[in-house]
């Protein structure tokens, strides 16, 4: 019998699922039997076989999800019975030991750490959101520590796993929808230069920055697909997508000569992996994951993601030169074919992880 497994993460779904996400959790189901906790896209359902999701609150949305979430998860827990879960980030971990004490079970916990705890409340939302940097940090030790598995997907966060004395269980990227960008041979550059940022417009990803950087580069237009915070910072004279599909990224992709992720901070940079498998060159800040994928020079471009100087040259180097962003995006493509993987491969390395963790014998 396949095993019970618990998802529990802050992401947004849209049910019922479609393209890449399908893909994966379609995949998913053919070696765990699943049920999701999780948040609901605007306008989706909250509920089916297999995902239980709440819609986004008129106020305080984040403080209200991460209050309810160890009642969800306990609820959760006498229900579905599972016999491990996957639990995305360090709070949502702290929550999911709660409830595991509150329901009395012995279910198995994998923390799933997709970046760095310590920018979830100094790079992303409010000012607000400073005044939690204690509060913050100090969640990291328990969850980690007591956690019975941990899953990391770049050196970056293997490093801030090691650092508090835990070494990884298992070390691979998240899911990569190779179907929509590897499956099909990587298009010409179109005729004009174009750049396109892809990702949340929130100061980690130094959607700032490159608003900044962008005044300076002449010649070529901009992409900006995402939402967030520093919405008010797109330009009036870029191309806005608050929100594409897996096969309209890749497009987006496909009509620009390079992918801008000019991020502070990164666990594994998917949309760089994307970036490679359509086969354009990135221009990645060079701290936390991104240089695991980008090499200088060679598939792409690193820059100081505070310094909007030096991401303008770096994007109008490649945007003035086309044989130059050619080059650089046939490197990227070979990125991008050692890097991918199907969705049944991926299923098969969160099988082997889940295995490992129910034999755990880690408190």
């Amino acid at each position: 019998m396949k095993p019970k497994v618990l998802f529990v993460s802050r992401e947004r779904f849209q049910l019922p699922l479609a393209g890449a996400q399908k893909r994966k959790w379609d995949a998913v189901a053919t070696v765990v039997e699943h049920r999701v906790l999780a948040a609901a896209a605007p306008g989706s359902p909250t509920r089916d076989a297999h995902f239980r999701l709440v819609g986004r609150a008129p106020f305080l949305d984040g403080p209200l999800f991460y209050l309810l979430l160890p009642w969800r998860i306990a609820r959760e827990l006498r229900d579905f019975r599972p016999e491990a879960a996957l639990v995305q980030g360090i709070h949502e971990t702290v929550a999911f030991l709660i409830a595991r004490r509150v329901a009395g079970v012995d279910t198995k916990v994998v923390l799933d750490v997709q970046g760095d705890w310590h920018e979830a409340t100094r790079l992303y939302g409010s000012p607000l959101r400073r005044l939690l940097n204690p509060l913050n940090d100090a969640l990291a030790a328990p969850a980690v520590r007591g956690a019975d598995a941990v899953r990391t997907v770049s050196t970056q966060t293997t490093g801030l796993v090691r650092a508090l004395g835990i070494e990884p269980t298992a070390v691979f990227p998240s899911y990569t929808d190779s179907q929509a960008f590897l499956d099909t041979p990587p298009a010409p550059l179109p005729e004009r230069p174009r750049a396109v940022f892809v990702g949340v417009l929130e100061r980690y990803k130094a959607f700032d920055t490159l608003v900044e950087a962008w005044k300076r580069v002449p010649g070529a237009t901009l992409h900006i697909v995402g939402d967030g915070s520093l919405r008010e910072l797109v330009p009036a004279d870029a191309e806005w997508s608050r929100r594409l599909t897996s096969e309209e990224v890749a497009a987006a992709m496909d009509d620009a000569w390079l992918v801008c992720l000019p991020s502070r901070s990164e666990g594994l940079p998917r949309v760089a992996l994307e970036a490679a498998c359509r086969g354009r060159a990135i221009v990645g800040g060079n701290r936390a994951g991104i240089p695991d994928v980008v090499e200088d020079g060679v598939n792409g471009l690193l820059v100081d993601p505070d310094d909007p100087a030096e991401l303008a040259d770096a994007l109008t180097r490649i945007l003035s030169d086309r044989a130059y962003a050619e080059r650089l995006g046939a490197a990227a493509r070979r990125t991008g074919e050692e890097w991918g993987v199907t969705p049944a491969e991926y299923a098969e390395k969160l099988r082997t992880l889940i295995a490992c963790a129910s034999s755990s014998s880690r408190s």
